[in-house]
């Protein structure tokens, strides 16, 4: 085998070697050897027949060799011009090791796992064929056929061969590597095939052979290889612009469903109806909205790193359908948001209301109902005749109790306009039950209508009898006159003893107090009126009993009895402690009202700051440099879990916050901090340190990517941050400016400083926005000077594989690319049109400027 792979090179310089050690003792033909291989001159050889000169002219070989950076151990000249086999063959083996297999590199590996990497690609395709090793993998000879078929398949019909004929195998193999590919015959099929493990070191030698055989075919490979990532990357940038629309498709779809529900304001006609919506909307803010917030800081996340990679990978930048983009998603949220304030102001005033409504209706129902209980029977009272047929002292009696009637019809006139006023309130406010509240209220106003012409006519007619009557008891009209007032002022009392009320404050609920112990101030008075009014009335009945007056014991003037005093007097009594429970128990409660706003206070103050400040110390960390990048990702992560393990606090805070809305509280002088704020800020502390913990990911992308030290990275953190002296995170033209000089740029006040200065403003700010991001920043100076992959280059490695046409075929393409990718080639590929087209010639050169957006795939 290393007689014939010498033979194969020494050919070239019209010479042969029949006996390794015999030939190569003297060193010429070994000297000559290496010059042909290496393509370089040695030092001139010896050319006489002495032992020194031979060993002269072996040392210069062996020189040579060690000059390509091999260690020669235990070689020396004397050995080899003494003819030593085992010298002489390992030599040579060293030889074939730099020369022909030691450059061999594929994927990064070399000399022989380069070479098995090699035969295992170039034989995947084929049945029976598994190279494991440089020894039995070969013994069949289909490897060897694999090979040549690969790359010459007119040479060798594949499909004819069988396993389990070797010795043809191998034979074909070799006879057609010889005559077709110029490869000399270095190995013997029958010695294969009889050998257990054929020796390694020959076939690496015969292998590399046809390595080098089918270099034209490798560069393909190559060619192939770098085709292969350009479109992963592609690949990979359209899977990811697919997610962003679909997520920011199901963002914006959540969004429109969910405002016309916010923005319904159709009222419910009672509190419970309303509860439940607010309940409802808590539901939403408390479990619906969450994931809908991470989502859309995923979703800008996304965005973000999708433009890093197009940016690392000289791709255009990624611009979203009509109405998806991440402003038009901020907007629709802000308007969601909006929506939402506006919804939960809307709930809480319509509690109100209907809070408000309740009292009034019930406050209506109470006095309607003590104003018809007083009118029963006044209509028939009114309409009677009696005093046609009475005595004259009757008709007195019935004259003086008419005018004490209308006393008691003019004390009323203040409840039937306040009963007016409410029904006027209740339909103002919209009342679900204003029919039902008008109708009662118009019949107690025509009723009331009718009692005051009643009243007038019978008046009239009392007094056409007066002239008849002379006498009239002093004492029951006195009486009459006194109890109806009193009797009224009970009423009175007792109406608003049984009040209800409605308050928010323990200072309102202090008000009703102190005006209800005034209340209990004018009880003493009031006892002396009652005793007073009882006297007229015992001394009437002591008249009737001294002149024996046919009286029959009663009033004539009222129907107010002394009984019926009385018996109103004790209610009033009994009514007053009950209100005092009342007030009492109204008054814990807005005791405990105050303890919830003065707990929730607590809580707001310290979590509306404590938010704050760690949206300072987010803006410091991501402007500081400490460490290396990811020292700084993993100090960001770490925050990010101390500010994730803060969220019981805001649950807690939220659980006090519903109670308050339970208690229907709606105003709280400790904290100038709503839900809605501190709500608000968490969310912004949520989607800062997402943003943050993303754009240091991005740098350490951008680093990688493009090869940036750590060291340069510290550079231009360094320099960036010493020109943001006010901490925004950009820096203006003048400031960039100042950092380019800093690092090195010598851009001039000169006309030609101007212009390379303009030049880098459009490249790190092409919005015009005058100002300069960080990101923008290490993305031109890594850009300034990295080797990336251009156009040209995919270009030229398409030509490659097509054989230098100027288009290639489906057949090629799937023979030298992976399945996918080829696939990925031929359904974007356009038809080639030119001159030398072929039928299903495609266009590899529009495809490739299209990779780097200079066209449209």
């Amino acid at each position: 085998t290393f007689t014939a792979w010498c033979n194969s090179h020494l050919r070239k310089a019209g010479t042969q070697i029949e006996n390794i050690e015999e030939d190569f003792r003297d060193g010429l033909k070994l000297m000559l050897l290496l010059e042909v291989i290496s393509g370089e001159r040695l030092a001139k050889p010896e050319r006489g027949k002495m032992r020194v000169h031979k060993i002269s002219n072996v040392n210069k070989a062996l020189d040579f060799i060690a000059s390509k950076g091999v260690k020669l151990v235990s070689i020396g000249a004397e050995e080899i011009v003494d003819g030593n086999v085992k010298m002489t063959l390992g030599m040579i083996w060293t030889i074939i090791l730099r020369f022909a297999i030691q450059d061999i590199s594929v994927e990064e590996t070399s000399a022989k796992e380069g070479l098995l990497l090699w035969c295992q690609r170039k034989t995947a395709p084929y049945k029976n064929v598994n190279i494991q090793n440089f020894h039995i993998s070969w013994k069949d000879g289909l490897g060897f056929c694999a090979l040549i078929h690969r790359h010459r398949p007119e040479l060798i019909d594949y499909g004819k061969l069988r396993k389990d004929d070797p010795l043809t195998n191998l034979n074909t193999a070799f006879d057609v590597a010889e005559k077709y590919l110029d490869i000399p015959k270095m190995l013997d099929a029958e010695d294969i095939v009889g050998t257990a493990r054929p020796d390694e070191k020959a076939i690496m030698t015969y292998v590399s052979s046809f390595y080098h055989a089918f270099s034209g075919a490798q560069k393909a490979e190559t060619a192939a290889n770098r085709i292969c990532k350009v479109l992963a990357v592609n690949q990979e940038n359209e899977q990811l612009m697919e997610d962003y629309e679909k997520l920011a498709s199901d963002l914006l779809e959540w969004i429109r469903r969910t405002i016309p529900w916010l923005e319904n304001r159709a009222p419910e006609n009672t509190m419970q109806a309303m509860q439940q919506k607010l309940e409802d909307f808590r539901d939403y803010r408390r479990l619906h909205k969450p994931p809908k917030v991470q989502e859309k800081c995923q979703l800008e996340i996304n965005f973000n790193t999708l433009q890093t990679k197009l940016r690392l990978s000289n791709r255009p930048a990624f611009m979203p359908s009509e109405g998806k983009m991440v402003s038009d998603i901020n907007n629709a949220w802000g308007g969601l948001e909006q929506a939402e304030k506006g919804y939960e102001e809307w709930l809480l005033n319509e509690i109100r209301r209907l809070e408000r409504l309740d009292h009034l209706a019930e406050k209506f129902r109470q006095k309607a109902s003590i104003h018809e209980s007083w009118t029963d029977g006044k209509e028939a009272m009114l309409q009677q005749k009696d005093y046609e047929t009475a005595t004259l002292s009757e008709i007195k009696a019935l004259l003086k109790k008419h005018e004490a009637f209308e006393s008691d019809l003019a004390a009323h006139q203040d409840r039937v306009e306040q009963i007016a006023a409410i029904a006027q309130e209740l339909n103002e406010l919209d009342y679900y039950d204003s029919p039902s509240v008008n109708a009662r209220c118009q019949k107690i106003c025509d009723q009331w209508d009718n009692l005051g012409a009643l009243t007038q006519k019978r008046r009239e007619a009392l007094e056409r009898t007066e002239k008849l009557l002379e006498t009239i008891d002093q004492l029951y009209l006195e009486y009459a006159k006194r109890a109806a007032p009193f009797n009224n002022w009970m009423e009175g009392a007792m109406e608003d003893l049984q009040d209800t009320f409605i308050v928010h404050t323990i200072e309102e609920i202090q008000g009703l107090t102190t005006a209800h112990e005034q209340f209990k101030a004018t009880l003493p008075d009031a006892d002396k009126e009652r005793q007073a009014i009882l006297g007229i009335h015992n001394e009437v009945s002591k008249i009737v009993q001294t002149y024996h007056v046919n009286m029959a014991g009663t009033n004539p003037y009222t129907t107010i009895t002394p009984l019926e005093i009385n018996g109103k007097w004790e209610h009033v009594r009994q009514l007053v402690p009950r209100r005092d429970q009342a007030l009492m128990e109204e008054h814990a409660r807005q005791q405990q009202n105050e303890r919830l706003r003065k707990q929730f206070g607590a809580q707001a103050n310290v979590i509306g700051p404590w938010i704050q400040t760690k949206m300072e110390e987010i803006g410091r960390i991501s402007i500081e440099m400490h460490g290396t990048l990811e020292d700084q990702l993993n100090h960001l992560r770490q925050y990010e879990k101390s500010i994730v393990n803060y969220k019981p606090k805001i649950d807690q805070l939220e659980g006090d916050h519903q109670l308050i809305q339970e208690a229907l509280i709606f105003d709280n002088k400790h904290t100038n901090y709503t839900m809605e704020h501190i709500r608000v800020g968490w969310e912004q502390l949520l989607t800062t340190i997402a943003r943050t913990i993303n754009e240091v990911e991005n740098q350490i992308l951008t680093r990688d990517a493009k090869g940036i030290s750590q060291e340069q990275m510290n550079e231009f953190r360094a320099s960036f941050n010493h020109f943001d002296r006010d901490h925004s995170g950009t820096l203006g033209p003048e400031e960039f400016k100042a950092c380019l000089i800093s690092l090195g740029y010598d851009i001039g006040n000169d006309a030609q400083g101007e212009a390379e200065f303009a030049r880098i403003m459009s490249i790190v700010d092409p919005n015009r926005l005058g100002v300069v991001t960080f990101q923008a920043f290490i993305d031109f100076m890594s850009r300034e000077t990295a080797d990336t992959d251009t156009a040209d280059q995919v270009m030229a490695s398409f030509k490659i594989l097509a054989g230098d046409k100027n288009y290639i075929t489906v057949d090629e393409l799937r023979r030298e690319l992976p399945p996918d990718q080829a696939e990925y080639c031929i359904a974007r590929m356009a038809p080639y049109t030119g001159r030398d087209a072929v039928p299903g010639a495609l266009d590899y050169m529009s495809f490739s400027t299209a990779l780097y957006g200079e066209s449209d795939l």
